[in-house]
């Protein structure tokens, strides 16, 4: 009788295991239906990775635009600001 119990339990941890890759926490759809959701998330995030940097490069722009606007009208127009003081040296005449 002792003889037979170890198989049975043998057979029955085995079938625990066999259960467990197939239908528990861990098993294999499991793993594989998280791997899916993974390459799906990493998808999305290099799209917005994406998004994120051609906005960053449209700020960037539109600050320097914004500076070169700004430089332009200071020296073609005259532009001051507020609290600016404009003053306007000018070099010494050479007599003729």
């Amino acid at each position: 009788m002792g003889s037979r119990v170890v198989p049975v339990i043998l057979l029955a941890l085995l079938g625990m295991l066999h259960a467990q890759l197939w239908l528990g926490r861990g098993s294999l759809p499991e793993v594989n239906r998280l791997q899916q959701k993974l390459e799906s998330l990493r998808e999305h995030n290099a799209a917005a990775q994406t998004a994120n940097d051609q906005l960053s490069a449209e700020v960037r722009d539109l600050k320097e635009g914004l500076e070169m606007v700004e430089e332009r009208a200071r020296f073609e127009l005259g532009m001051v600001k507020a609290n600016e003081i404009f003053v306007h040296i000018t070099a010494p005449r050479m007599p003729r």
